[in-house]
């Protein structure tokens, strides 16, 4: 299952940008979001900006994403990251899904 991951946009020109992930710095095509400004938070895969996200959202993927590794590395079981877990599809569903943008739900408001 592919995970995209939050990056923050440092530069951009045109649908080109820069920007750093939990994992570093990476170019980021905008193509599917257009063009955006420094201090824009996407969510990209492979990187492709696939939605354009808040920073609260970012900072709640990256916080699922923390739980993740310490299962997968051992640090913590499962029975004790569900809870952390249930908090992020909770958030997640409540905010219409993972491939919904922030424009989008925005233009439902």
């Amino acid at each position: 299952m592919p995970i995209g991951l939050p990056a923050r946009i440092v530069c951009a020109e045109g649908l080109a940008a820069q920007a750093v992930t939990r994992h570093g710095a990476c170019a980021i095509d905008l193509a599917c979001t257009g063009s955006l400004p420094a201090g824009a938070w996407v969510l990209a895969f492979r990187g492709v900006a696939r939605a354009v996200i808040d920073a609260e959202r970012a900072r709640d993927i990256d916080v699922a994403l923390d739980a993740l590794e310490a299962i997968a590395s051992g640090e913590l079981d499962g029975a004790h990251a569900s809870l952390g877990l249930a908090h992020y599809f909770a958030a997640v569903n409540r905010h219409g899904g993972a491939n919904r943008s922030v424009r989008e739900r925005a233009r439902e408001r």
